[in-house]
């Protein structure tokens, strides 16, 4: 047997589908599937919790992510030891949507020319998730 995919599986305490829409807006996610609690038949969810996502599938380039919101007496906490890393091709698009993921969240390194032949940040998106942007350069080992 061997491993076909790996997906980072995104969690959140009732903003998943907030994250899913700056996702869209700022990485051009595409959201391929989306279901919500509320839609669940025989499923007695109160009112004030149908809207969470119970589970999304989001098309990041060529990568897939998956987002869903813990149930509320299930909290999750939002940091971890986990990074998203995206990867492009260039760095005037790594820069819109580095700036643009940004917004409300924290800068933890800004978008810079490393080292390693790069352009390279990180940053927390305002719903928690960590994010690394790399664009290697050309020529770069």
């Amino acid at each position: 047997m061997s491993i076909k995919q790996l997906n980072p599986y995104l969690n959140f305490n009732g903003t998943a589908g907030q994250a899913v829409e700056l996702y869209e807006r700022t990485l051009g996610a595409r959201t391929e599937s989306i279901q919500r609690f509320g839609d669940l038949p025989g499923m007695a969810v109160p009112e004030e919790h149908k809207h969470r996502v119970m589970h999304a599938r989001l098309r990041i380039g060529e990568g897939v992510v998956m987002i869903s919101d813990a149930p509320p007496e299930m909290a999750v906490a939002l940091e971890g030891n986990v990074h998203v890393c995206l990867h492009f091709d260039q760095v005037a698009d790594a820069t819109a949507r580095f700036e643009a993921l940004a917004q409300g969240g924290k800068v933890t390194m800004p978008l810079q020319d490393t080292f390693w032949g790069a352009t390279f940040g990180m940053l927390t998106d305002a719903y928690g998730v960590r994010w690394m942007f790399n664009c290697d350069k050309p020529g770069a080992p």
